[in-house]
């Protein structure tokens, strides 16, 4: 068993779709899915050591909207719980922790979230400096637009690049069936679309989406036991960069880089990556921090171009990316998860298979 003997031993997710219809709160979007992951590993409820998740209460619209979404889990027997206001990678790392405190050997990790119900560009605002910038209400979209635009102007990378990771994970999603976006598309009639804030188009921006997803861990022997073939984490790592973003160069992400050498620690190379870019030019920034060669393939999964569940998306990297592990795939995987405006947090996280 390589590295930290923690693993991720189950992953679900609800489809990515956009409807005010499919679901009305968390609890609808998390009892399948729970269903399905405890099936998946034969564990009931009474084997879960800890339960944490993440959401927020600003997409929600009201306050504790987490406690609410407990109701999944059901009011007896009593659980050990924890919660986030962040992506549910975070809330991850937060179960990780609790594990390998030796309290206990398995948690269930879970995020679920409801864009479409309001206006997320706006939502998203909020998390902006609240004195200077959020009362200007520059939504998200637009300042991704500014951060792709400085990138142009430098550089680092063009419009046609940006259409090319659109249609590639447009492509990848077609084998995925909870994909909200997938087919294939031509880079020409992508770059012929209209702006939707300049130098984005809608393909450069990830859709709104429902959703939820979550993960299973578990620790040494358990973990053996529950999965033919854990994918063990071996590193797990976040940074964040300045809030104000006057402060940093858009075009670099450096916690990304940090965050990235300290979760490989010195190892060279990984299989597959699954990358959290709401925004296709993101995807190249992140690539670019960590270094990645043509030889990685890069969000197999369609990545969060083709389904973006708020604070669950970054959570579904890091599954999709254990899945590649779990199928015998891929032996070394790499799963990011991003938060707040123009990548300023990210999460780094690394899993192996046992005969890596």
């Amino acid at each position: 068993m390589p590295g930290q003997d923690i693993a991720v031993v189950g992953f679900a997710q609800s489809p990515n779709v956009r409807s005010s219809e499919a679901t009305t709160n968390g609890v609808e979007m998390l009892v399948p899915i729970f269903h399905e992951l405890l099936a998946s590993t034969g564990l009931s409820k009474e084997d879960i050591g800890f339960w944490c998740s993440g959401s927020s209460d600003y997409l929600a619209g009201r306050a504790f909207s987490f406690i609410a979404a407990v109701d999944a889990i059901g009011a007896f027997p009593p659980i050990n719980e924890s919660h986030v206001e962040a992506d549910a990678a975070w809330a991850l790392y937060e179960a990780w922790v609790k594990i390998r405190t030796g309290e206990v050997d398995t948690a269930l990790v879970y995020g679920f979230g409801k864009s479409s119900a309001g206006q997320l560009r706006r939502v998203l605002a909020l998390q902006l400096d609240p004195y200077t910038v959020a009362p200007l209400w520059p939504d998200s979209v637009g300042v991704a637009g500014l951060q792709a635009r400085l990138g142009i102007e430098a550089g680092s990378w063009s419009e046609r690049e940006m259409a090319e990771v659109a249609a590639r994970s447009r492509a990848a999603a077609l084998d995925n069936p909870h994909a909200q976006l997938s087919g294939v598309v031509d880079v020409e009639q992508l770059l012929a679309a209209p702006y939707l804030a300049d130098p984005l188009r809608a393909h450069d921006c990830a859709p709104i989406t429902d959703g939820a997803s979550a993960i299973v861990l578990a620790s040494g022997e358990r973990a053996s036991q529950l999965c033919e073939r854990p994918a063990w984490i071996t590193g797990f790592e976040h940074r964040i960069d300045s809030a104000n973003l006057g402060a940093r160069d858009l075009t670099t992400s450096p916690s990304t880089s940090g965050a990235g050498r300290a979760a490989l620690n010195g190892k060279s190379g990984v299989d597959v990556a699954e990358l959290h870019a709401p925004f296709s030019h993101q995807e190249i920034v992140l690539r670019q921090a960590l270094q990645f060669g043509e030889q990685v393939r890069v969000n197999p999964s369609g990545g969060a171009l083709c389904g973006n569940p708020m604070f669950s998306a970054g959570l579904e990297r890091i599954g999709h990316a254990a899945s590649q592990v779990h199928s015998g795939s891929a032996g070394r995987v790499l799963a990011h998860a991003t938060s707040g405006p123009a990548l300023q947090q990210n999460l780094v996280c690394v899993m192996e298979g046992s005969d890596s």
